[in-house]
């Protein structure tokens, strides 16, 4: 069994609520041995994926973690909404269709945090999430344009050579901002982020209140901890 098999089965027990022996009762094994599986100590067999398949009313591909989508769905390029940005269909069509589907993971994910933003109201978290993803775009941005050494570097003003490293931490202390602000601490001039505010999510609440955008999001999690895992192997 792969390592996502006890990560997601532990996570779905935990949005119904559910305790392990409620739920080992149900599926017809013990508490101890379905902790087993929770924890990756243990692997079950093909018969067991399949009844908690059925149980929680997930795909198999989704409890192995080879698809984002619960209902074991595919996701290609035409099915990911187009974000809202000034690109003509005729430009979409021209460019590599990695780069299409990169983007929309990337400006769908984005569209979503900022409802999510707009939902809490804190002027400060929203101030520091934006000024993290300004800074990693202007450094790319900036690598880009300045590959080859061909184009004239006046359109910015701070010296190549140290801009790398003042851009990197800058976008740091926005991500320490950022997670203070999230975690109830005043900081950077903001008030923190109030409780109430924060709205409950799960996968289920993010794909029934975010539908045009939960699909893009769950497809950029999942690559992201895949590249993650490989890079770490």
């Amino acid at each position: 069994m792969n390592k996502d098999f006890p990560r997601i089965i532990s996570l779905l027990r935990k949005e119904k609520g559910l305790s392990q022996k409620q739920v080992a009762a149900e599926l017809g094994i013990s508490q101890a041995l379905l902790s087993h599986y929770e924890k990756g100590i243990r692997e079950c067999g093909l018969d067991f994926v399949v009844k908690v398949a059925d149980y929680y009313n997930v795909s198999a591909d989704y409890l192995l973690g080879r698809t984002p989508q619960r209902n074991g769905a595919t996701i290609t390029i035409n099915e990911l909404p187009e974000a809202k940005t000034n690109s003509s269909p005729k430009q979409a069509v021209k460019n590599n269709l990695l780069n299409v589907l990169n983007k929309k993971l990337i400006i769908n994910s984005i569209e979503l945090i900022y409802e999510l933003l707009n939902n809490i109201g804190n002027k400060g978290l929203t101030t520091e999430v934006s000024n993290y993803l300004m800074f990693s775009v202007y450094k790319m941005f900036r690598m880009i344009y300045c590959s080859g050494n061909k184009n004239p570097e006046g359109i910015f003003s701070i010296d190549g050579r140290i801009c790398n490293g003042i851009m990197t931490a800058m976008q740091g202390l926005s991500e320490t901002y950022a997670a203070s602000l999230a975690q109830g601490m005043n900081c950077g001039g903001f008030d923190s982020v109030k409780p109430e505010r924060v709205p409950p999510l799960s996968q289920d609440i993010i794909l029934k209140k975010y539908p045009l955008y939960a699909s893009s999001l769950f497809s950029l999690i999942q690559l992201c901890e895949n590249n993650a895992r490989i890079n770490n192997q």
